[in-house]
């Protein structure tokens, strides 16, 4: 990826295209093809987003700036099923589309828009020529990235071989737990997906219940970029981490003991705040493989497909039949919840004991104090 810009806006506008036309493809084969070729092309442009900002930002810059990233889904997860319910009342049998066509229609399109503009509005690599920076900004740039590590990145200045930041992330075993890590985190929050339905059990009509979704998300973007933010200032990560996971397992532990409409609500303001551990994890990651920009990159890649695997099995976390109290969802939740705090946790303690065996090195051999992980 030598042109984020070009890579990401390219991304986004195909998929936008393939949205497009799912729009208005007429048989189930082809709307299965156009969504397998949706979600491929979709999953590059995360972690190519993510890679993008840990090669401006320092290790204690990241937080914030991934949760700024991210805020972009939780907004999404606001207002997404209003505008969707308004597009499917509103444009239902105009220019003879069906409703829903309407929705791939106009998503597709507005997505087209946006990624043309962003061509312009991505910045590339620190050491790409831009017409943003000038060259002393740039000098500037590449020499913060630099001071970050103990030398730079390893792979700073030398030809990356094939497939060689691949095969180095596949071999250790700190991938590994950290792709499983996320994986159960993304399953404890998978409630996101069902919102909508979540907020539904309130008893009120469909639009009342679409609106009520919006604040819970409002406030959990807004504390993400608080937590965060004291993330990157105090260095911490796991406590910054457990804490908002901690806080959703209340929400599931109060929404499970009462069927009390205000107090169920209460709950998912609860719930919205353990998506902000998702922004503190990935930043984690960021930061681990901070010394190694082909490993780091390939690293962020692997860690985000698996988990995709939570996602797959989350969507089996939320039978109607369970409704519409959700006591079974809500408890493999807060089991997946438990288990991720648990292993990040075992990683904390693994980072630790290698920044301690790092220190004692260097006074033993009278060095000055080089790379440490962030715990």
């Amino acid at each position: 990826m030598k042109r984020p810009s070009l890579y990401l806006s390219s991304c986004m506008a195909i998929w936008g295209g393939i949205t497009l036309f799912t729009g208005v493809v007429r048989t189930y084969h082809a709307a299965l093809i156009l969504r397998f070729l949706l979600g491929f092309v979709e999953a590059a442009f995360f972690p190519g987003a993510v890679f993008l900002l840990s090669r401006w930002y320092k290790r204690n810059e990241l937080g914030l700036r991934t949760a700024l990233l991210t805020c972009g889904s939780s907004v999404s997860n606001a207002f997404s099923a209003l505008i969707a319910s308004g597009i499917l009342a509103g444009l239902d049998g105009t220019l003879g589309f069906t409703a829903w066509r309407w929705l791939f229609l106009v998503e597709g399109t507005l997505t087209i828009i946006v990624a043309v503009c962003a061509i312009w509005i991505l910045p590339d690599f620190p050491s790409t020529p831009s017409v943003w920076l000038s060259p002393d900004e740039q000098t500037l740039a590449k020499r913060r990235m630099e001071e970050d590590t103990a030398a730079g990145n390893e792979d700073e200045g030398k030809p990356i071989e094939g497939f060689s930041g691949l095969s180095e992330a596949l071999m250790d075993w700190k991938v590994w737990w950290l792709g499983v890590t996320l994986s159960f985190m993304i399953a404890s929050l998978s409630f996101g997906n069902f919102f909508p339905t979540l907020s539904a059990t309130m008893g009120y009509n469909a639009t009342i219940s679409l609106l009520f979704c919006a604040p819970p998300w409002i406030v959990g973007t807004a504390t993400s970029f608080f937590v965060a933010r004291h993330s990157d200032v105090t260095g911490d990560r796991f406590w910054h981490i457990t804490g908002p996971l901690v806080v959703g397992i209340v929400g599931f532990m109060i929404a499970m003991s009462t069927m009390n409409t205000a107090v169920r609500y209460l709950s998912l303001f609860f719930m919205t705040q353990s998506s902000v551990a998702y922004v503190v994890f990935l930043t984690w990651v960021l930061n681990t493989f901070s010394q190694s920009r082909s490993k780091r990159a390939a690293a962020i890649a692997f860690i985000n497909s698996m988990a995709t695997f939570g996602n797959i099995g989350s969507s089996y976390f939320w039978p109607s039949s369970w409704g519409p109290s959700y006591a079974n969802s809500y408890l493999i939740c807060i089991l997946t919840s438990t288990v991720s705090i648990a292993m990040c946790w075992a990683f904390r303690k693994h980072l630790s004991r290698c920044n301690e065996a790092a220190e004692a090195e260097e006074h033993a051999l009278g060095l000055s104090k080089g790379f440490r992980y962030l715990l």
